[in-house]
């Protein structure tokens, strides 16, 4: 063989293929591709992975919504057969109180005798007014003439001034109310005596009442008895055996005969069996007194009862204390107070409205003579 044969490069055999190598170009659009596929193949299990986590999703929920049917089902149920229950209760509640209405029967004979009743009250009614035949002014008269009465009570058992004018004024406001002409005399003669007993001095009989009740309750703090003579035995008897017997029978003269050196002093000593609970005892009764003669318009009793006092005070009492002085004065300014008042006569008054009604019933009368005359 040759040199050149050597060298030369060997050709293929002219029925064997050959195959092309790959260009640069062709091994990157693989590579592409390859990217793309596995992108989409992510894509795929990442929609699948979401459609699977929503489907599961709405079957929680489905899961939810079935549990919150049930417990609505189970509670509607529930309010049902409370809703009966309560309805089944108030039926019988019902039917009780159905039961404890009367019939019909007992119906009718109660409206019967609830017409029965009324019947009977108009008739009762007619019957009182064709009675009695008096209207609203007759009726505020017949008052006028019972405060009258009530005013001259007041005056003749307690010198009541201030009741008594009140109550003849309010007799004259239902004369004034009446606005009647023939009134007019009747009016004038309760202004006259309503007139006279506003000119009446008022005395103060509740303050006297209570001036009184101090005074009684001063007296009961008085101690100091009028002196008296008592002998002192104690002494004696201690010493009656030492002494002599002229001086036992000195002491036993003494009891009987008293010697007083100063004649010219009252000296009054109390009486037997006397102290000074019961001197207390005769005071606050003098001063009781004295206050129901002040409460009662008795000037003779309340004057008595001071006067008592006073000698109380005066005879079993130390006249030369202070509170015995001052109990004194009191007394005697107490004294000269007026309980009692000369009253006016409010018989006029009552005869003058006695005549007025009259007067008005008179016509009245002689209207109801002639409608029952045939």
């Amino acid at each position: 063989m040759s040199e050149t044969d050597a060298q030369s490069p060997s050709l293929p055999a002219p029925d064997a293929t050959v195959a092309p190598s790959p260009t640069p170009s062709d091994r990157r659009t693989g590579t592409g591709l390859a990217g793309l596929a596995l992108l989409i193949a992510l894509l795929a299990a990442g929609a699948g992975g979401w459609s699977a986590w929503q489907l599961h999703q709405q079957n929680q929920q489905q899961d939810r919504q079935q549990a919150d049917w049930q417990q609505l089902q189970a509670q509607w149920q529930r309010s049902q057969e409370t809703s009966e229950q309560r309805l089944t209760q108030a039926e019988q509640r019902l039917q009780a109180r159905l039961g404890e209405l009367p019939s019909v029967a007992q119906l009718d004979e109660q409206r019967q005798l609830l017409m029965s009743v009324q019947g009977d009250q108009q008739q009762l009614a007619s019957s009182l007014n064709q009675l009695l035949g008096a209207s609203r002014e007759d009726w505020r008269l017949a008052e006028a003439e019972h405060l009258l009465r009530l005013a001259m009570l007041r005056l003749s058992a307690l010198q009541d001034v201030a009741s008594a004018t009140a109550l003849v004024q309010g007799a004259d406001d239902i004369l004034r109310a009446q606005d009647d002409p023939l009134a007019f005399a009747a009016r004038g003669e309760l202004i006259k005596a309503l007139e006279a007993l506003r000119a009446l001095p008022q005395p103060d009989r509740n303050g006297l009442f209570l001036q009184l009740a101090a005074l009684r309750e001063q007296a009961e703090r008085l101690t100091r008895l009028a002196p008296e003579f008592r002998p002192d035995d104690a002494p004696i008897a201690a010493a009656e055996t030492t002494q002599p017997a002229w001086q036992r029978w000195w002491h036993t003269l003494s009891k009987f005969v008293r010697i007083d050196v100063n004649a010219d002093q009252n000296i009054r000593p109390l009486l037997a069996g006397q102290s000074l609970s019961q001197v207390r005892l005769a005071l606050a009764l003098a001063l009781e007194q004295a206050q129901w003669g002040a409460l009662n318009a008795r000037a003779p009793v309340y004057s008595s009862a001071l006067g008592q006092a006073d000698d109380v005070l005066k005879n079993y009492f130390d006249v030369d204390h202070p509170a015995v002085q001052s109990l004194r004065q009191r007394i005697a300014a107490l004294a000269e107070q007026a309980v009692e008042v000369e009253t006016p006569e409010l018989r006029p008054a009552l005869l003058s409205l006695q005549a007025y009604v009259q007067q008005r019933q008179t016509p009245r009368n002689g209207e109801a003579e002639q409608e029952a005359a045939p």
